[in-house]
């Protein structure tokens, strides 16, 4: 898989990606990462990337001119999957990684200042993705989120390739909890065990345990996903159980 990246500080991606799973990918040919600085594509001795906003106000906005030279630089950029990373997009879930995963090429733009000029994203941009209902300085932050949630579910990439099949959200729940060795640990404030069933050898019962865990911790944190989730039908009864022994307990405020 590709990944072309337009921004203004490509020095914020070179650490992320020399290292971990990242460089794994660029390493062994699973991934290709294309850094293209927006500076390089001024129109000016200058090199001036950014003008005010029309209509006033504060900031800075970056140009499209710049912006277009800068896509159109990138070979194959018409079959690429271009996304822009901003605010105003919609908030990028685990679900989107896995389809962005499906691209051979993906363009992400970073923003910065007040954003780019509109006519640009209107013209080249496919998708607008936000991490959530907050504002970063640029999207530089916010495209390495995007690349490297989806990076690690492209083939060769993981050093284990099932891994990733069992992250929270990947089935629509949140992960269980992990223990390692020591088994018994003297933590401060006592003796902490890792919990028997993982230290049995029944396979079958860790598994079951897992996936107890994982809907019992999703129910307690993220309920709101378990509307959609693929539960079976016991499951789905005990978590109904659960939530009436609650509400009864502690109302249906807590």
């Amino acid at each position: 898989m590709r990944f072309s990246i337009l921004t203004l500080f490509p020095e914020m991606f070179t650490g992320v990606v020399g290292h971990s799973m990242l460089a794994r990918g660029v390493n062994n040919g699973s991934l290709a990462i294309q850094l293209i600085a927006l500076r390089d594509f001024a129109l000016d001795r200058h090199r001036t990337v950014d003008d005010t906003p029309f209509g006033g106000g504060p900031g800075m906005v970056i140009k499209p001119d710049v912006l277009e030279k800068a896509l159109l630089s990138i070979d194959g950029w018409q079959q690429a999957y271009r996304v822009y990373l901003s605010p105003q997009g919609k908030a990028f879930k685990q679900q989107d990684a896995m389809r962005l995963a499906g691209y051979p090429h993906v363009v992400l733009v970073c923003g910065h200042y007040e954003g780019v000029d509109e006519r640009f994203v209107e013209r080249y941009v496919a998708e607008e993705i936000s991490l959530g209902d907050f504002v970063l300085t640029g999207g530089e932050i916010a495209a390495l989120a995007v690349l490297d949630a989806t990076a690690r579910l492209v083939p060769g990439v993981l050093g284990d390739e099932e891994s990733y099949r069992n992250d929270s959200f990947f089935h629509g729940l949140l992960d269980h909890p992990h223990y390692t060795r020591p088994a018994s640990w003297e933590a401060q404030g006592g003796m902490m065990r890792v919990p028997n069933v993982l230290l049995s050898g029944h396979h079958g019962a860790v598994q079951q345990w897992r996936r107890r865990q994982s809907w019992l911790r999703t129910w307690l944190r993220r309920p709101d996903l378990l509307h959609a989730a693929p539960l079976t039908k016991e499951e789905k009864r005990l978590i109904q159980a659960m939530q009436h022994d609650w509400e009864q307990e502690y109302g249906t405020d807590s």
